[in-house]
């Protein structure tokens, strides 16, 4: 191969987002706190996906487009650090190639270079032994095999990179202690390595293809509560020449049965007309697009034809304009009694998620244009979702948009308890921000692995106690975890205790804690039913 065009282009994304989708449960597994919120190949997979589904939709074969198009799609979909880092490697790509039909050899190392570029300017504090430097090395290794073979092919030039990626993964522990340590590679890197391997395997004629697993998305297709909601999805396949051999009515029907519902597969010949009522219509064109190209498609809103049936059967009703603000805060949290904690501390929107489900770009993005206000603070409360609120403040750059370095929910609420309406935004800015150094935060929840942390021998299913990043106590017992959590974290100094009980945390558990509290340190206490899975109770001291 001498040339990627857009047609190939296409075909790398689909099978790099199915190899990454069929792999992310292991890429979740690398997390080196053994922790079950590790959700670095979710992130990616999502974000990926995002992307790779925009550039679907955007029915066409030209490179640039849909280089374009993938990245815009990234950029809005984009999930925790890595997935927000991967956004930055397919944005650089894209400058690079912008304008181009078709990729030469020099062009492919060239835009890979440049994805390396952008993505080290995105992060402020570049952390080698991650994703940043697998993409690095390998970027660099495409470039200078070009240079020492200038008649190279796409496909040497492309095994040079996916080659160095493998091995600059494998060296990751060396420059990262504590995948040493644990004994795992970066995630983040396996997640690049992972969508590399899929475009190399469209090159090679082998794509990737999803695995037939329900997804959450096919989930939620399915819990529709009445079909003429979601999208109307129609659409003319001709079947290419491997899709006339694999394809068969009654496959592409149980494919689509995990994705909606009114469905309807008829084939003749090599056309083949597919309708269905999705809410994920581009989850049934990757996977019609398997089997050859769109001839014609059509996707219609069902739940806006619904509206506007409605609204025009209402009679006509002037909207109250929405008064500017000068302030309003956006915060992320997980659990109706944060969610409600929040709310009582005068943040306009909570955005349900956190360390288990990251908010993407695109969510905050929406949050930002719900409320309406001169100053803008966003509270990410977890330091894997700032990255993704910085990114919504550089797409919204004409409002004034503060993003806060807030790495727990103890600091987002104590930062919230020091925001005054009454002074300036800078004013603001810097008490919320000092307030965060006052802040200790500790977390009980359950080890998912057997692994070795810090020295720390632990146990797949014992409670650890977890002070900021450091694993202080683990131990079968809970309660024993929690007292002893508390021990590192209250000190002479400390003034006040703040407990959010999880969901799974009982009365008699929270009470036991409160009298230790008292009895031993004597320091007040403030206990809120948090309601956050995973994290059994959350202390913050200050």
């Amino acid at each position: 191969m001498n040339r990627i065009n857009g047609t190939d282009f296409k075909e790398m994304l689909l099978s790099g987002a199915a190899h990454l989708s069929n792999r992310h449960d292991a890429i979740d597994a690398l997390n080196v706190f053994p922790v079950p919120d590790g959700d670095t190949g979710t992130n990616m997979s999502m974000t990926f996906t995002s992307g790779v589904k925009e550039a679907m939709q955007a029915c066409t074969e030209d490179l640039s487009l849909l280089a374009k198009t993938l990245s815009k799609g990234l950029l809005m979909g984009a999930r925790g650090n890595s997935g927000v880092i991967l956004s930055q490697i397919f944005r650089g790509f894209y400058q690079a190639i912008e304008g181009k039909s078709e990729l030469t050899p020099a062009d492919l190392a060239a835009a890979f270079v440049n994805g390396s570029k952008v993505a080290y300017k995105a992060v402020m504090r570049p952390v080698e032994g991650t994703i940043l430097t697998v993409v690095r090395e390998a970027s660099a290794a495409g470039e200078q095999y070009m240079k020492e073979h200038p008649e190279a092919t796409i496909d040497d030039v492309f095994n040079c990179i996916l080659d160095e990626s493998r091995i600059s993964l494998a060296n990751t522990p060396e420059l990262l202690p504590v995948l040493k340590e644990v004994g795992v590679v970066d995630s983040g890197g396996t997640g690049l390595v992972v969508i590399l391997e899929g475009f190399k395997a469209a090159m090679d004629g082998h794509p990737f293809v999803m695995e037939e697993k329900e997804s959450t998305t096919a989930k939620a297709a399915m819990e529709l509560e009445n079909e003429e909601f979601g999208y109307c999805t129609e659409f003319i396949l001709r079947l290419s020449e491997q899709g006339q051999v694999t394809f068969t009515e009654d496959k592409m029907k149980k494919a689509l049965a995990r994705l909606g519902e009114s469905i309807v597969v008829v084939q003749d010949d090599d056309l083949v007309k597919v309708h269905v009522h999705t809410l994920t219509p581009g989850d049934a064109l990757n996977y019609a697009q398997r089997y050859g190209e769109f001839v014609k498609l059509k996707i219609e809103n069902m739940q806006e034809q619904h509206n506007t049936i409605m609204n025009e059967s209402l009679p006509e009703k002037a909207e109250a304009p929405v008064e500017e603000k000068d302030y309003a805060l956006i915060a992320v949290a997980a659990g109706d009694g944060l969610k409600k904690l929040f709310e009582e501390y005068r943040v306009d929107v909570v955005i349900s998620g956190g360390q288990t489900m990251n908010p993407s770009t695109e969510d905050f993005v929406a949050a930002i244009k719900k409320v309406k206000a001169k100053h803008i603070f966003i509270l990410p409360n977890n330091s894997n979702i700032i990255l993704a609120a910085q990114q919504a403040a550089a797409v919204m750059e004409d409002q004034d948009i503060r993003v806060l370095q807030t790495k727990s929910i103890p600091q987002g609420l104590s930062a919230c308890i020091m925001f005054n309406p009454e002074v300036s935004a800078e004013e603001n800015e810097a008490e919320m921000t000092a307030a965060l150094q006052h802040v200790k935060t500790g977390q009980i929840t359950y080890a998912i692995k057997d692994t070795t942390f810090d020295g720390m021998e632990i146990v797949a299913g014992d409670y650890m106690g977890i002070a900021e990043k450091s694993i202080v106590i683990s131990t079968p017992n809970k309660m024993d975890a929690c007292l002893r959590l508390l021990d590192s974290l209250i000190d002479g100094d400390s003034e006040i205790v703040t407990v959010l009980a999880g969901e799974d945390a009982s009365e008699e558990e929270t009470s036991q804690i409160a009298r230790y509290i008292e009895d031993q340190f004597g320091v007040e206490t403030d206990i809120q039913a948090g309601g956050q899975p995973v994290y059994s109770f959350i202390f913050g001291v200050e």
